[in-house]
């Protein structure tokens, strides 16, 4: 079958600024094991190939696809919908698919809102998208493919939960030769990025990984992760990677083997990974940082221990401060993720987040406003108590301001987000620093950096 994935042309706030993306790793996974079927498969992607939706009309209408399979974060829903809408006008008997974290913790809504679409793909995908297009391509009835939810007729159905995957270095590695290779760049350099683990056995409340993947960590072995650093690096030149699991340091041993490795291999490369501050130990610091590790992507979240315990983090304000003088300490930069404005927050919580983010050494700090994306207990929260403000997905950037606070007002919160920033960059020091240092190249580094991060965090997954 002749199948199209595509990632929806969309406006990215953080292409504007640094005039890079993040290749759609999901779709190059779907797209290895499609192709290993004997489907022919290809990829557009709509962001980095700058694509309006009279071109992506050209490359559909082209290709004449069987199927077509979209992915979408809640903020970037509606673009998928424009998606699935075109490609249903070009062939109305083209089959139209579509997956991510929104559409799986809300397939019979996603269903409802776009009536061009066909079948909602729940959970991790490969497996139940490989037997969805061996199911079509039989002629068969898809009411048997376990993970999905359709439609029949005027009603729309679900099929039981679909296990995951046990063994991840089952899955071939990611099709990155269908990808626009040499479109990601970033100051001369080539970049890419990896997951070499699913699953999270934590319960952070704004978080929906642990529902989408899985409360049991899984992880490809330390081999496999090698396999695909070769490829990005030895055929396309990749000089920089992004690790985009949800904590890479989840197991110190498995860390620090990854990091000998690449010693080992000689491979020239710089990467950044994310990291708890309670899974953060000098030694896995220090490894890192030996095999070309420059930053640290650490979830700090807040500085109220109130909020910390209402979030369900796990985490002290005292570990964030243990763990931000151990990675500086090994030489490692540290960007530092804060969240304010969750319900029941005060704005006494939300000064106490800045100041600790102005008060640690830290190189750069992300602000966002707590967003109650679907699948999430936030979610759950903030749909029992009445405190959503908003359900039009396009709002949920993390930026917008989409749930109540019972004691600040929105206006007030997105104050606090301003003060935040400028109170943590716009001062006299760190503009002297931040000029010093290749005049302003780090600074964009690193937001290439929360760019690749976001894509996998942004919508709970």
């Amino acid at each position: 079958m002749r199948v199209l994935l595509i990632l929806p042309p969309s406006k990215s706030a953080i292409y504007e600024v640094v005039g890079v993306t993040g290749p759609p790793l999901g779709l190059a996974y779907l797209a290895a094991v499609a192709r290993d079927e004997g489907h022919d498969v290809r990829i557009i992607d709509g962001i980095a190939e700058r694509l309006s939706l009279a071109d992506l009309e050209k490359r559909i209408a082209s290709y004449d696809p069987e199927v077509v399979g979209v992915t979408a974060t809640t903020a970037t829903i509606y673009d998928a919908y424009r998606v699935v809408r075109l490609a249903k006008r070009i062939n109305p008997n083209v089959v139209t698919v579509i997956g991510g974290p929104h559409a799986t913790f809300l397939p019979r809504q996603t269903l409802e809102e776009c009536p061009h679409l066909d079948v909602v793909v729940r959970g991790e995908g490969e497996e139940t998208f490989r037997e969805l297009l061996d199911v079509l391509e039989k002629g068969g009835g898809i009411e048997e493919v376990r993970g999905i939810t359709y439609r029949e007729g005027d009603r729309v159905k679900s099929t039981p939960p679909r296990p995951l995957i046990k063994n991840l270095d089952e899955l071939p590695p990611p099709a990155f030769d269908l990808l626009p290779m040499e479109l990601y760049n970033f100051e001369g350099r080539r970049f890419g990025t990896l997951i070499t683990s699913r699953g999270c056995p934590f319960r952070c409340i704004f978080c929906s990984s642990s529902k989408l993947f899985g409360r049991r960590w899984r992880a490809y072995s330390v081999d496999r992760v090698i396999e695909e650093v070769k490829i990005l690096h030895e055929e396309y030149g990749v000089r920089e990677v992004e690790f985009l699991d949800d904590t890479f340091t989840l197991n110190r041993r498995r860390a620090q083997q990854i990091a000998k490795a690449l010693v080992s291999e000689g491979l020239d490369i710089s990467w950044a990974a994310s990291s708890r501050v309670d899974t953060l130990d000098y030694e896995t610091a220090s490894a890192m940082r030996r095999a070309g590790a420059h930053t640290l992507y650490l979830g700090i979240e807040s500085g109220s221990e109130e909020t910390l315990k209402f979030i369900r983090k796990g985490v002290t304000v005292a570990e964030s401060e243990a763990a931000v003088k151990c990675a500086k300490k090994a030489g490692l930069g540290v960007l530092g993720s804060f969240v304010i404005g969750f319900p029941y927050e005060r704005e006494v919580d939300m000064l106490k987040t800045i100041a600790l983010a102005m008060r640690l050494n830290l190189d750069y700090a992300q602000f966002t406003v707590a967003t109650p994306f679907p699948g999430t207990e936030l979610w759950e929260i903030a749909v029992s108590k009445g405190l959503l403000l908003s359900k039009k997905w396009s709002d949920y950037t993390t930026l917008n301001v989409v749930m109540k606070n019972i004691y600040v007002s929105p206006k007030k919160i997105r104050q606090m987000l301003e003060l935040a920033y400028a109170a943590f960059y716009l001062t006299p020091r760190r503009i002297i620093k931040d000029a010093i240092l290749s005049k302003g190249k780090i600074i964009r580094r690193a937001v290439t950096g929360i760019a690749t991060v976001l894509r996998a965090k942004l919508s709970g997954g």
